[in-house]
């Protein structure tokens, strides 16, 4: 809680006993006779006015300001004009000897309606709090190398290639990649994730870190304007710019709302009161009108439901860019996968050697081939292989087909069936799914080995929570048939599409976004690297492992900050609760309000059940929407 939401709490404790001990004594004694004069209603007006003033300065000086700003018709207006108007319709009761009906009330509203404006600003400031938790990721200063020493300057200010210094409690204040040292890094901020992070020499780190063990150096590699924490930082502020169907019909639903029931309130107050000469009657029903009328419920509350929901995802490391993408995810009924980096892990690693006898005889031959390669296929080889390589080898690559190795008259050739073929070498085909490479050695035929991409553990989970929504889960991919056959086979996927090359993913994107129907929405889930124009074209684009992507935080409308696709439903989950909770709000507030003002307008409810229709219901409303930010994993 705020220093100002504590002192604020504070007045309204103050004002609500002070008005208990003189409603109390009112009620059980008539404070107006007290003193036996036809003026005698003076002394509980002064009472209840030095109460109301306590309570509603504020709102009093909000709606002076407004009206001179050319902002008339808001809920301070709507509030000074019922309380005020009830101290007046009292002091015309008081000097015509009538009995003293309105004070009371008066403070009530003012007094209730400070008390429902409190549980906004708590609700607000506790959502708040999940999102601005990612505001403490800016870093304040960096220390960098320079002229033989350390120099403290404003991130801003470091260049690309210059090495600063991170020490244990600091935050790593931009992207790069570590030249010396070794530590623990907090992702927690960024992430989510409450496990640390180990990293040493010549692993990326990422901007929003801290550092929690050791000194580290870091080789910069992004300025700060183009930086992890820049990027976030830029996401987060302009979340709420980005508003739903929902905000938007309720803004201007208010704004032609609050001028409506003036009208009405000041129909109800003159023309009853013109056929019936009981003015006082008609315009305390009004005034009564007038207070069950302010759209507080409405307006506080839709905002609040989306700002906890957007909290929420963003406690459990999931950027949502606005409240229509929240909005709109809650109806994703189709998910479109990319494969590799987003389904699979997208490193190879051997996966079944054939003789599985000869295995480390065939690895040894295969590492010595590909020992001076950056293939990714060739590097999985050489690390499953984990032992010291033989040197000397004179290795010439033959294009499309794999490497020879010569030292003197050993030779070992390893790669695919052309380059077997090619050499008159007898093999024996593997039927496995994955990239084979096969290796013979001196002119007879050794082994194969073949390696595939590997699954993520929670893929298949995650499908099938899917597929048990309801929706549609297909997958685009790059890789042959076989391949892509084989994966959505074991993850349980309704679709899939092989052998696409990336403008081939954009056109397929566009055909399932034709043949869906009206209501349907589509989502493309890729790493945010290559499937940027995926990304944009989809209803939603979700990158996955965003942090350190920049494509991701630029292409995609919800950034999945850990490399984990649990967040898919998780996230489903909130906007499921998040929507569920505004339509609530929605018909609960307007279905009491209306019935009120339908009672309030023929005299059958009071000021008092006014009060409960405007604050009461702001309340419970507000109390509703901070819901949203108890989902939590599953």
């Amino acid at each position: 809680m705020s220093r100002k939401e504590k002192k604020n709490l504070i007045r309204i404790l103050c004002a609500l006993g002070a008005f208990i001990v003189i409603f109390t004594v009112d009620k059980i004694i008539g404070l107006d006779g007290v003193f036996e004069s036809k003026y005698g209603w003076l002394f509980p007006f002064a009472l209840y006015l030095v109460v109301y003033f306590a309570i509603g300065y504020d709102v009093l000086w909000k709606a002076v300001r407004n009206i001179a700003h050319g902002q008339v018709f808001d809920e301070n207006f709507l509030m000074c004009v019922a309380t005020l108007g009830a101290f007046a319709l009292a002091i015309y009761r008081g000097v015509t000897g009538q009995e003293i009906e309105g004070f009371d009330e008066a403070c009530a509203v003012l007094l209730f309606y400070q008390v429902g404006e409190w549980f906004q600003s708590y609700a607000t400031g506790k959502s708040r709090k999940s999102i601005s938790s990612l505001m403490d990721i800016r870093p304040d200063y960096a220390n960098v190398k320079r002229g033989g020493g350390v120099q403290t300057v404003d991130p801003s200010e470091v260049k690309i290639d210059e090495v600063i210094v991170v020490n244990p409690g600091e935050k790593i204040p931009l992207d790069g990649v570590v030249i010396s040292g070794a530590s623990t890094l907090d992702t927690k901020a960024l992430t989510g994730e409450s496990l640390p992070r180990d990293v040493g020499c010549g692993e990326e780190v990422i901007s929003g870190c801290v550092n929690l063990t050791s000194q580290i150096e870091v080789r910069v590699e992004k300025e700060f304007y183009d930086s992890t924490v820049s990027k976030i930082l830029d996401l987060v502020e302009n979340a709420s710019s980005q508003k739903s169907k929902a905000e938007n019909f309720i803004t201007k639903f208010a704004k032609f709302y609050t001028p409506t029931v003036v009208a009405i309130a000041i129909i109800l107050a003159i023309v009853p009161s013109l056929v019936t000469s009981d003015w006082s009657t008609w315009i305390y029903r009004a005034l009564s009108f007038l207070v069950v009328s302010c759209p507080c419920a409405l307006v506080i509350s839709i905002p609040l439901s989306f700002f906890a929901g957007l909290g929420a995802a963003s406690k459990q490391g999931i950027l949502i860019k606005g409240s229509n993408y929240l909005e709109k995810f809650n109806g994703a009924n189709i998910f479109v996968f990319d494969k590799t980096g987003t389904l699979t892990k997208g490193n190879f690693a051997v996966s079944e050697i054939a003789p599985a006898s000869d295995a480390d005889e065939i690895l040894r031959l295969a590492a010595i081939a590909e020992q001076n390669s950056n293939h990714p296929i060739a590097r999985s080889i050489v690390s499953s292989y984990g032992k010291d390589i033989e040197s000397g080898y004179t290795l010439t690559n033959v294009a499309g087909e794999g490497v020879i190795a010569r030292q003197g008259n050993d030779v070992i050739l390893c790669g695919n069936d052309k380059l077997m073929r090619n050499n008159g070498i007898d093999f024996t085909a593997a039927n496995g799914i994955g990239t084979v490479v096969y290796v013979a050695h001196n002119g007879s035929f050794v082994g194969s080995v073949l390696i595939s991409d590997e699954v993520k553990p929670e893929s298949k989970e995650v499908v099938g929570k899917l597929n048990g929504m309801g929706c549609k889960t297909v997958m685009l991919t790059g890789d042959n048939e076989a391949i892509a056959g084989s994966v959505a086979s074991e993850l349980g996927l309704t679709g899939y599409k092989a052998s696409l090359m990336p403008q081939n993913k954009v056109e397929e994107v566009e055909n399932m976004l034709q043949a869906k129907r009206a209501k349907d929405v589509l989502c493309f889930v890729g790493d945010g690297i290559n499937d940027a124009p995926v990304l944009m074209r989809s209803d939603v684009g979700i990158a996955m492992g965003g942090v350190g992507s920049d494509a991701a935080i630029e292409a995609s409308d919800i950034v999945l900050m850990q490399d984990d696709l649990h967040g898919l439903p998780l996230a489903k989950r909130i906007a499921k609760k998040t929507m569920g909770i505004v339509f609530q709000n929605i018909a609960f507030s307007l279905v009491v309000k209306v019935a009120i003002l339908i009672l309030s307008a023929f005299g059958i409810a009071n000021m008092w059940i006014a009060v409960f229709g405007d604050v009461g219901v702001a309340v419970l409303a507000i109390l509703n929407a901070m819901r949203c930010m108890s989902v939590r994993k599953a």
